[in-house]
């Protein structure tokens, strides 16, 4: 048996296997038949076991180039290194789907090994839901021709087509499958919530249940999308991390409704609120995940990062249809069990704070969509495909963002219930203060952008509200224990690790909106022509063109341009070298970016063009030869980065699991201001 013929074996049995599980796990649920439910169980472990087979024979054939496989002869080549062969597995549409289905078959294995004690009643049907979803896939991969990832040519080539060089770049290792656990890992949180409520049993079981599978999940998908703007940064060549592209903002959607959710799950744990909230979050999350699979692979829209292929995309606006009645319906079938337990007591609390920020993010997803899917109304309306620029997004959500900040700084701090005016005041008062100041000692200083003003008080105010909290609770802890202040400082993170975990993340954010604003607000851009010994002046930079160098690295071709970089008047002590690269079956030149970074700014170089030939003159080694470059200077972007992997650390500290609520130091409450007596709850 040939590779192909065992890789579509396998993909044929895992069909069967997940079909399996999903009918004795309704059958043994219809029938209360432990041993049925038993049965699917372990047709889910099984199709772990034999798509974990599939994906491993599909990399042993990229891994020994061969070329009897369409996929592998399209997406990769010999001389491509092996840890781009990695990316070139799931580079394509085949490859991607069974990432995608080995995935959610991991998690739903993950899920009947662990036999959490949390939401155990609903968990078969929960399983059958995902199952549900996982054969959808396995059924496009076995029945869809331009999905099935082992076709076996008939003649194959002696030498593939190779990776697309946009892709030949450490973090399409990394960003894909962190983007794919993102999206397949709000399947669990959806399958339990609406397990939970055709059971009749919505209450906060399946929250708990699925609590570390959401943020675990948000976490992963928020490294992703930074990790892919990250890739955009450096490999595009336009300067920029962000460009409100159709499948950017497929990727941005989930994130923003899985950000409310995971706010609004804590207000129905604590006060029996906002179920239906949370019911339609999860579920528009999921369902916003596989939105973005249909935009990726239907080309409806144009992208660069797409998978076009219009087959695909009918069965998914299919199935997704499917689901959006589906949950609909039994939402509202349903609906008398997701009536809140109490109304809200006031707007100055933190349940009427958290219900504002789910607004604001799903307004903020709203005119993303809309955004995105306007090109498609305005078609379908007139006739006309009209596109939206990045003006639009931008004028709508910067306002939305920067509200978004302020309210992580009020609602942390805010008591559940009722705050009087008195404690909004002793809360808030300092911070607004000091985020005003700010704002008028910003304007003197020259920064008259009202929406950079905006967004770096808001910041400012969250910074302060976040370090309060820290400060205030040790403090607390000092002085009702006598203990020192770092061991004050650790006693009180640990047992509470969600919320100054969320407060780590918060932090986080702030750092990569100081970032986004300043690189957004401040950029400085030149685009130039220039000749050997020319001189180019942007910013505090000063940069002199040496000439063209030229070199071949196995099949790909490579130019660089050397450009001496002086900053006030200090020559620095090695050149920027950006270049372009041709690689072959590839005639249009791929950018090599050149940056200089720092914690204050990027300096960032592309080599647009250059004219001449190789008989040029040559000057130390150099072609004399004119060339242009775009450069640009972008304040703050590393703040970006530096906030991402704070973000990391803050999601993992709040998941790692809290000691028992007994050993907490009660005492210490007493001794806190009314706005910091939950810190140590």
């Amino acid at each position: 048996m040939t590779w192909n013929a065992a890789g579509s074996a396998l993909m044929g049995v895992a069909l069967v296997s997940a079909l399996w599980a999903l009918a004795a796990l309704l059958l043994g649920l219809r029938r209360r038949d432990p041993r049925l439910v038993a049965s699917g169980q372990g047709a889910a472990l099984a199709l772990a076991v034999l798509l974990t087979a599939a994906m491993g024979l599909l990399w042993a054939q990229f891994a020994a180039n061969d070329f009897t496989n369409q996929v592998v002869a399209e997406h990769s080549s010999t001389d491509l290194p092996l840890y781009f062969k990695v990316a070139a597995l799931w580079a394509n549409n085949p490859g991607s789907l069974l990432l995608w289905v080995w995935m959610l078959s991991l998690f739903a294995a993950a899920a009947v090994l662990l036999r959490q004690k949390e939401g155990r009643e609903v968990f078969p049907l929960a399983l059958s839901i995902i199952m549900g979803v996982a054969l959808f896939f396995l059924g496009v991969l076995n029945f869809v021709p331009t999905a099935r990832p082992f076709v076996a040519l008939a003649q194959p080539p002696l030498e593939g087509l190779g990776l697309n060089p946009l892709l030949q770049h450490p973090a399409m290792t990394i960003h894909p499958p962190m983007l794919y656990l993102g999206f397949v890992g709000f399947t669990l949180p959806f399958a339990y919530a609406l397990a939970a409520l055709i059971q009749g049993t919505p209450g906060v079981s399946w929250i708990r249940a699925t609590r570390r599978w959401t943020l675990v999940t948000w976490l992963l998908l928020s490294f992703g999308i930074t990790l892919g703007g990250e890739w955009a940064y450096m490999v595009l060549g336009w300067g920029g991390y962000w460009a409100w592209d159709p499948v950017e903002n497929a990727s941005l959607l989930p994130w923003l409704t899985g950000t409310a959710f995971l706010h609004s799950v804590m207000v129905q744990e604590r006060k029996g609120m906002l179920k239906a909230w949370n019911v339609a979050l999860v579920a528009g999350t999921f369902l916003l995940t596989l939105f973005g699979t249909y935009l990726s692979r239907s080309g409806i829209l144009a992208s660069v990062h797409a998978f076009v292929d219009p087959t695909l995309g009918q069965w998914f606006l299919t199935f997704l249809a499917f689901l959006v009645v589906f949950t609909a319906g039994v939402m509202v079938l349903r609906r008398s069990l997701l009536r809140d337990d109490r109304p809200f007591e006031s707007l100055l609390s933190k349940e009427s704070s958290f219900l504002f920020n789910n607004l604001l993010l799903v307004s903020f997803a709203f005119a993303v969509l809309w955004g995105t899917l306007f090109p498609l109304i305005s078609q379908w309306l007139g006739g006309v495909k009209i596109a939206v620029t990045q003006e639009f997004f931008n004028a709508v959500n910067v306002p939305l963002g920067i509200a978004l900040i302020f309210l992580m700084g009020v609602a942390p701090v805010l008591p559940w219930g009722k705050a009087s005016g008195r404690q909004a005041v002793q809360a808030f008062g300092g911070p607004l203060l000091a985020a005003a100041l700010f704002a008028v000692l910003a304007v003197v200083l020259g920064i008259r952008r009202p929406l950079a003003v905006a967004a770096f008080a808001a910041s400012l105010f969250v910074l302060f509200v976040t370090v309060l909290e820290f400060w205030g609770g040790t403090v607390a802890r000092m002085r009702m224990t006598g203990e020192k202040p770092g061991t004050a400082l650790m006693r009180l993170t640990t047992r509470a690790r969600r919320r100054f975990g969320g407060y780590l993340v918060h932090l986080a954010i702030v750092l990569m909106v100081l970032g986004i604003t300043g690189s957004s607000a401040y950029k400085m851009e030149r685009t130039v022509t220039v000749n050997p010994g020319d001189t180019i002046t942007i910013g505090r930079y000063s940069l002199t063109y040496q000439g063209m160098q030229m070199a071949r690295r196995g099949r790909v071709a490579e130019v660089t341009a050397p450009l001496l970089v002086s900053s006030g008047g200090k020559l620095l002590p090695e050149p920027l070298r950006p270049g372009q690269r041709v690689y072959p079956g590839n005639p249009s030149p791929m950018a090599m970016v050149a940056i200089r970074g720092s914690l204050q700014e990027d300096l960032y170089v592309v080599l647009g063009g250059f004219g001449g030939n190789p008989d040029s003159q040559r000057v130390n080694g150099f072609l004399q030869v004119p060339a242009s470059f775009n450069i640009v200077v972008n304040p703050l972007v590393a703040w970006i980065w530096i906030g991402r992997y704070l973000l990391v650390a803050g999601a993992l500290f709040a998941v790692w699991p809290e000691p028992p609520r007994a050993a907490r130091s009660v005492p210490v409450q007493a001794a806190l201001e009314p706005r910091r007596r939950e810190v140590l709850s």
